[in-house]
């Protein structure tokens, strides 16, 4: 186990290195001029854009503002922001919360109703009941976020007027309200998958040799699915769902508009619109850090679960 720990962690590092590079190299090619961002588009003289190439060291050649942001990130500094000329790290702090929170949400609620469907729809394969849920589902993920979201406010804006879609929070019963409905709407995007995987997986372990002895043994249903099937059958859900956790990082930018929600995902959009080269950098290395941790986190699993894989 440790040794798999380790593995990963060094492919993370060399990974990070090398996207840190291309990312830092990507964002600098649009063209823009930083100094005109920070000036917002006004006159100004030559004075006054050496003093701002100083302030955020674009005097500097990119090799040494490479070596600036990354001894800034080891020390907790990102750098700081061209459109809003405050530190990146205070623009992260007041927008984490809402994006992961909403990825977090919107996980555990297609989780909780992926995996007993999908369980059901093996254990009783073929009926009314299989055919209607896969349906159901397959329609609502061919729905965009965004668009669910519009349904959504649409739908319960007749029943309830008075529910709160959008605007701030100040405690953690405003933030739930607020991040109750986004995180149903990005959910639907990860049910339909997850279900058809756990479906198709737990039907190929009803087919197995070791289910048809259990049954011969007079193994009861409940006890040979729920502890012997679902066991085997999670093992493919899992990297699809640590996939599908990091692809909602990206349907979150468009549900966080539509519900008026500043998160990260709303920082990243318009920072690349300003080439805010500190806040684009430091987001997208937050995104792939994200993406490496689960998986990372899908393969300790992997080897938790089923025994080969550490003896690998």
């Amino acid at each position: 186990m440790i040794k798999i720990i380790g593995k990963r962690l060094l492919q993370m590092i060399v990974v990070l290195f090398i996207s840190s590079i291309l990312i830092f190299v990507l964002v600098r090619m649009s063209g823009t001029d930083p100094v005109s961002v920070i000036l917002g588009g006004k006159e100004s003289s030559q004075e006054t854009r050496i003093n701002v190439q100083q302030a955020f060291n674009l005097d500097k050649s990119q090799p040494e503002q490479y070596l600036i942001w990354i001894n800034g990130i080891f020390h907790g500094k990102l750098g700081l922001s061209f459109k809003y000329q405050t530190d990146v790290s205070d623009l992260f702090a007041g927008r984490l919360s809402v994006t992961l929170g909403l990825v977090c949400m919107g996980s555990s609620f297609a989780l909780l109703l992926a995996i007993p469907l999908g369980i059901i729809c093996a254990v009783r394969k073929n009926s009314l009941l299989d055919k209607s849920v896969t349906i159901i589902i397959l329609i609502l993920n061919g729905c965009p976020a965004f668009l669910t979201s519009i349904l959504m406010i649409l739908v319960i804006s007749k029943v309830n007027p008075n529910y709160p879609f959008v605007g701030s929070f100040s405690n953690i019963k405003e933030y739930f309200e607020r991040l109750l409905l986004p995180s149903i709407s990005l959910a639907f995007t990860m049910v339909a998958l997850t279900m058809r995987v756990i479906r198709s997986s737990m039907i190929e372990q009803q087919n197995a040799p070791y289910t048809m002895t259990a049954v011969a043994k007079g193994v009861s249903t409940g006890r040979l699915v729920l502890k012997h099937n679902l066991k085997n059958a999670v093992i493919p859900v899992i990297s699809v769902v640590s996939i599908q956790i990091g692809s909602m990082v990206a349907g979150a930018v468009l549900v966080e508009n539509v519900f008026s929600l500043g998160g990260l995902g709303t920082l990243l959009v318009d920072s690349i619109k300003t080439s805010d080269y500190a806040v684009v950098q430091s987001i997208t290395m937050f995104l792939i850090m994200l993406f490496m941790v689960l998986s990372t986190i899908s393969d300790i699993l992997y080897a938790v679960i089923d025994p080969r894989i550490r003896m690998d």
